[in-house]
């Protein structure tokens, strides 16, 4: 037993792979990370019964072969997968593209700064806002943390 949730990280970069591990690794230590970097691999993984479920998916746009909103539209057109959390974690900042997103379904689109230390408050800031939290038996959201003074 790890004592925390399962982050299903969708990436194919491996200098972003490498900066997402070690900024939850000193945020959050206590979650698990996968890395998919193929979006093509990953629907097959929500829908395999014997695998994880993973609290949160992080999502980049720009991948080869399948994108990121594309896969996000299949995953939203599969019932089992409907109800799982999607932070789009992207370099675009195109309007056009985060509302293409937001359409189809994702529940967050952050962009991914290139300063290391933002980048890992930013991280911080979605998984503590996304990932629920048992207090009390209940399930809560944390709020965002508030970016460095």
């Amino acid at each position: 037993m790890t004592g925390g949730g399962l982050i299903l990280v969708v990436e194919d970069s491996e200098e972003d792979t490498e900066a997402i591990q070690r900024a939850l690794s000193r945020s959050h230590p206590f979650l698990d990370l996968e890395f998919a970097p193929r979006s093509e691999d990953v629907l097959p993984r929500l829908l395999d019964p014997a695998a994880r479920t993973p609290d949160l998916l992080l999502l980049d746009l720009n991948m080869p072969g399948m994108d990121g909103l594309t896969l996000l539209s299949s995953l939203r057109a599969h019932t089992a997968c409907a109800s799982l959390t999607v932070v789009v974690f992207t370099s675009s900042t195109a309007s056009a593209e985060e509302d293409a997103c937001y359409a189809a379904g994702a529940d967050s689109y952050i962009y991914k700064p290139v300063n290391f230390e933002l980048f890992q408050t930013v991280l911080q800031g979605a998984m503590d806002f996304w990932l629920p939290r048992a207090a009390d038996g209940a399930v809560t959201a944390a709020p965002p943390a508030a970016p460095p003074a």
